[in-house]
């Protein structure tokens, strides 16, 4: 028998797949492998580093002649659940479960990568432009992977992924529904068709690119508050500015900001919904167009001009809410608009509107709810790990980032994917999400909620040996070995 033929087939319990590998080969996830005949987690785990631009180190940084040789050298490194392995089994103790002194008080931290399938991701888009209707279908690679949202302040919203269409839909809906949130997840770019809208390419951090265009700016505000902003720099320049908008088209000369400052009626007349004065709803169908509008031409927006208000030579500046688009118009002797060329002193107030609007960014939030597998790798009364959370005594992280966590019953959290390490998502084809999760708090009180202290061991205690990688944690991220409540 040859040497390889020795080596047995590992069988995997790290999740319900229960994957039988081959020896040199690894599982169907790609996280575990058969090394000799031993199950091991092929991804190295990744330790944080406290940034040094923080201010007072926790514990003094040692100088390297001084250093015993452990992989963790004290409050200063924090062990992530990335590249720690699962629980699997639900009741079996986290992979680590390590303890270090952080100012005079015993920290433990439990961590794991949970098995998620009720997850997903919250998509915010800075983009003035119509992506798709409330609702619609989002898709990927021409399955079903989330819908729309409502629209926020300047920003189109998108809910992907959620046990639905991991596992309530066909095999391949799963299937891509988890690959393209992993993708998103680990900060890669994903395109998503939505039903009788926009394609779009997002990714966490960058500028979308909506129908191909790449997106620079998210507006100022809507067309009302961009006439409560701009005004004074418009006066003496132009007589009417109208700020188009799909949502609130301003119209200076009716708004209050207008009225403030004694801009007289220009006999302008409006298409759509009149809200308030000065303010209007649904002068256009949503697009791509002017302000999130369908149109290319602002003048179809307008009636034509009372002329007991109206008089020749009377200057309107359209402008949207990013500066994108703008033009300037003097009425004829007929009280009709006709475009002109711009003058210079509101190309600078164009400019300002396109100043003050911020860079349009994706942002992809990871959402999911710890449930057994995650508490049950804690304590073995998983209740009281919950209370902890809910009362501010356990910190929870992933991968070392803050989370927001959401009030009411269990452990349901959100996490800025920036905020982690590049590629701290991993998948189970079950299919589900696998992401960090760290729990914090002192051993008293790890004690008191029936914690496993018999698999607690020092984080210096970590052998070196074992694969790994350093990574430097980010300075807006609050360290996560501080105590949150302190005794």
């Amino acid at each position: 028998m040859s040497e390889a033929a020795a080596i047995p087939i590992v069988r995997c319990d790290a999740c319900p797949v229960m994957c039988n590998i081959r020896p040199g080969l690894a599982g169907a996830c790609d996280r575990y492998a058969n090394a000799d005949g031993v199950l091991v987690r092929v991804d190295p785990l990744v330790l944080l580093e406290a940034a040094r631009e923080r201010g007072a180190p926790l514990v003094a940084f040692r100088n390297e002649e001084d250093w015993d040789g452990s992989l963790v050298r004290g409050a200063d490194t924090f062990v992530t659940a990335i590249g720690a392995g699962t629980t699997y089994p639900d009741y079996k103790p986290a992979p680590f479960i390590v303890s270090t002194e952080v100012e005079g008080v015993d920290m433990v931290t439990v961590v794991t990568e949970g098995v998620f399938s009720y997850c997903g991701v919250k998509i915010k888009i800075d983009t003035d432009r119509h992506l798709g209707d409330e609702r619609s279908i989002v898709r990927a690679g021409g399955e079903p992977v989330g819908h729309v949202m409502t629209a926020e302040y300047g920003s189109q919203m998108l809910s992907l992924g959620g046990v639905a269409h991991l596992t309530g839909g066909s095999k391949k809906e799963g299937r891509v529904t988890c690959d393209t949130l992993l993708a998103l997840c680990n900060k890669q770019a994903v395109e998503l068709t939505i039903d009788d809208g926009a394609t779009v390419v997002v990714q966490a951090g960058k500028a979308p690119v909506v129908n191909g265009v790449r997106e620079t700016r998210m507006r100022v505000g809507c067309g009302s508050a961009t006439i409560g902003i701009f005004a004074p720099q418009w006066m003496g320049k132009v007589d009417e500015v109208v700020v188009v908008d799909d949502h609130i088209t301003g119209v200076l000369s009716e708004h209050q900001g207008g009225k403030l400052l004694g801009v007289p009626p220009t006999g302008i007349r409006m298409r759509g919904r009149r809200s308030t004065p000065g303010r209007y709803f649904q002068v256009a169908h949503p697009g791509t167009g002017w302000g999130g509008t369908d149109i290319s031409d602002p003048l179809s927006i307008l009636d034509p001009f009372d002329p007991k208000h109206a008089r020749p030579g009377l200057r309107m500046l359209m402008v949207s809410t990013t500066g994108e688009h703008f033009g300037y118009y003097i009425l004829d002797e007929d009280l009709r608009p006709v475009p002109q060329g711009m003058p210079m002193d509101l190309v600078q107030s164009v400019e300002r509107i396109a100043e003050n609007c911020e860079p349009a960014l994706c942002s992809v939030l990871f959402v999911a709810g710890a449930g057994g597998s995650l508490r049950a790798g804690v304590t073995d009364n998983p209740v009281r790990l919950t209370q902890s959370v809910a009362r501010g005594i356990t910190r929870l992280t992933c991968g070392g980032a803050p989370v927001y966590l959401w009030p009411g019953g269990g452990i349901t959290f959100m996490v800025d994917v920036t905020k982690l390490p590049d590629n701290a998502f991993g998948y189970v084809p079950t299919p589900a999400l696998v992401a960090p999760i760290e729990f914090t708090m002192p051993r008293d009180q790890y004690e008191a909620m029936g914690g496993y202290l018999d698999q607690v061991r020092k984080a210096a205690s970590l052998d070196p040996a074992a694969p790994h990688r350093f990574e430097p944690q980010l300075p807006e991220n609050p360290w996560p070995l501080l105590p949150m409540i302190r005794h």
